[in-house]
């Protein structure tokens, strides 16, 4: 597909992107470059191909799940202006 000088000019339109008329000739062979490479892509057959999440097949290493901290609640809040069970107190600010 061969983008024309308007179909950039309206793409930069909606992108909020100022091009000059010099950049113009630029943009047009790139972008139809990029949407050849996808129509390239969409053409190869991909039948009985399992789509993958990732690119590497790799699996996330999991950790046990156990506490290895100290609580300091009561440290941190001694900070605070205001504190009522255990929770912070803050103005409030939608009405």
């Amino acid at each position: 597909m061969s983008l024309q000088k308007e179909d950039v000019e309206k793409i930069a339109h909606l992108a909020r992107i100022s091009l000059t008329e010099a950049d113009i000739p630029l943009y047009t062979q790139n972008l139809s470059n990029i949407l050849a490479l996808v129509e390239q892509m969409n053409s190869v057959d991909t039948t009985g191909i399992i789509p993958m999440a990732h690119p590497l097949d790799a699996t996330a290493r999991l950790r046990p799940d156990i506490v290895t901290e100290v609580n300091q609640r009561e440290h941190f809040q001694q900070n605070a202006p205001q504190t009522q069970a255990g929770l912070y107190l803050v103005p409030k600010v939608i009405e």
